[in-house]
């Protein structure tokens, strides 16, 4: 097959091209009316739709401000009646006469006397021991 007449077939076609479009009339004109009334109504809609979204992010906006002030005002109230405890708390209570250190401390001490009586309790007499020596 030769190359020179496809070739030569093409270019026509591709030349031929922009005039066929040019003979379109919706193509020839830039914009037809109804193209226009479209937009103008699609402007419109969208003006209407931006105001609604303004409405609606308001009222999110209040009813998100409503709902933090009932849960501060909840709060404010825990923490008065929490304060009101601790100082009935501190007013009943008797002082702690020691810390916690110092309790464990005694504990260690009391446990530790205790086996020392225990263990001399558990020895007997003197004699058994100069008789082991003996």
């Amino acid at each position: 097959m030769r190359q020179g007449p496809l070739s030569m077939l093409l270019l026509c076609l591709l030349l031929m091209t922009p005039l066929a479009r040019a003979e379109d009339p919706a193509a020839s004109t830039p914009l037809s009316l109804s193209a226009g009334a479209q937009i103008t109504d699609l402007q419109q809609r969208l003006k209407e739709s931006e105001q609604q979204r303004e409405t609606l992010s308001q009222q999110l906006h209040n009813a998100d401000s409503e709902r933090e002030s009932a849960q501060l005002t909840r709060l404010r109230q825990e923490n008065q009646r929490l304060k009101l405890q601790l100082k009935e708390a501190q007013a009943s209570g008797l002082p702690r006469l020691l810390t916690d250190q110092q309790q464990w401390f005694l504990i260690g001490g009391a446990v530790a006397l205790l086996a020392a009586v225990c263990g001399i309790l558990a020895g007997g007499t003197f004699r058994r021991r100069r008789q082991w020596l003996n």
